[in-house]
């Protein structure tokens, strides 16, 4: 039994080496995190300061994330004016780590209203994504020389994917009649989207969630549904849904789902990696706008299929299931 122990006691220690030995990465978002993820796979820590569901451009810092971004070997923002919260972050924390940008080289859309301003979504665009895990793959490679091969394999393998995605949006978006493909949402994060796919683009609030809708840009929602005869709109995960629904109500549309806009959905979800994203999104636009709706829609919009309070039923149903199992164990063997 001796000997167990000690065996026991010295590969937990030889785990416990291994694991403090991979590099941390910290990441701004939950989209970056899976796509390092997919190519990192388990050689190294990857933290995402804004959590699922959380709003990057209105992110604030908590006192965790001095401490985990402080520990970071690389950091990895999206920038294009995403996390303006993030650099006077960086230099408070006194991080030596590597900054990267992973949107580097990519053709950002530029604000027509305000100079200097992109749009930072420019994940929406799967050709785009490539450029991000490309631009990933680089810096891992850049941190970890050693597993240099492993990240190259895993970017080859995941940008295969990422084309495949890409066919699939593209052919899905085609099958919308032309008058039909028209986008509103509740912020303006989806112009790479539509400009890669073919769909016009309407929303309440611009690029940043940081405003307040106004009765100038509602009116001109209802202008535009009016015109186009649009049969859905849709709301986001991580945005307020009233004045969507508001809007829906008023002009006897549906809503078309619950679109992922600047976050991931629960990792059980469909919406739970990148790629997932982008699909069931397209599923999501494609069926609402060609009137391939239900009357479950609304209800699906409000939450995640991966619901928590499920998870909790199914949690009390399995304690109940194994505490009656061990009390019939112990009375037969009484």
């Amino acid at each position: 039994m001796k000997k167990y122990i000690i065996v026991f006691f010295f590969s937990v220690l030889t785990l416990s080496i291994w694991a403090v030995d991979k590099p941390n990465v910290v990441v701004t978002t939950t989209i970056i995190a899976d796509i390092t993820q997919q190519i990192a796979g388990d050689k190294i820590t990857i933290t995402s300061l804004v959590p699922v569901g959380g709003d990057p451009h209105l992110y604030e810092p908590i006192p965790q994330d001095a401490i985990v971004i402080s520990k970071a070997n690389l950091i990895l923002k999206n920038g294009l004016t995403l996390e303006g919260w993030l650099n006077e972050f960086i230099e408070n924390s006194g991080t030596k780590a590597t900054r990267i940008t992973v949107t580097e080289g990519i053709e950002s859309i530029q604000s027509s209203t305000y100079a200097n301003s992109p749009d930072p979504h420019a994940w929406m665009d799967a050709e785009n994504g490539i450029i991000y895990a490309e631009n990933i793959k680089n810096a891992l490679v850049e941190l970890d020389e050693n597993n240099a091969e492993y990240y190259q394999a895993n970017f080859e393998k995941y940008k295969e994917k990422l084309i495949e995605a890409e066919v699939f949006i593209k052919n899905l978006i085609d099958s919308i009649p032309i008058e039909r493909r028209v986008l509103i949402t509740s912020h303006d994060a989806f112009q790479y989207y539509g400009r890669k796919y073919g769909l016009k683009l309407e929303s309440i609030l611009g690029t940043s969630t940081d405003a307040e809708a106004q009765t100038s840009d509602i009116n001109r929602l209802y202008s535009v549904i009016k015109k186009s005869g649009v049969p859905a709109i849709f709301i986001e995960s991580t945005i307020n849904p009233q004045t969507i629904k508001q809007i829906a109500k008023d002009t006897k549309v549906k809503i078309g789902g619950k679109l992922y806009a600047d976050s991931l959905g629960e990792p059980e979800s469909k919406g739970g990696t990148y790629i997932g994203m982008l699909v069931t999104n397209t599923q999501s636009i494609a069926n609402a706008l060609r009137g391939i709706t239900n009357e479950a829609s609304e209800e699906t919009a409000s939450k995640d299929n991966s619901s928590p309070t499920n998870w909790v039923f199914i949690t009390i149903i399995a304690v109940l299931l194994i505490g009656g199992a061990g009390f019939m164990f112990k009375k037969m063997s009484n």
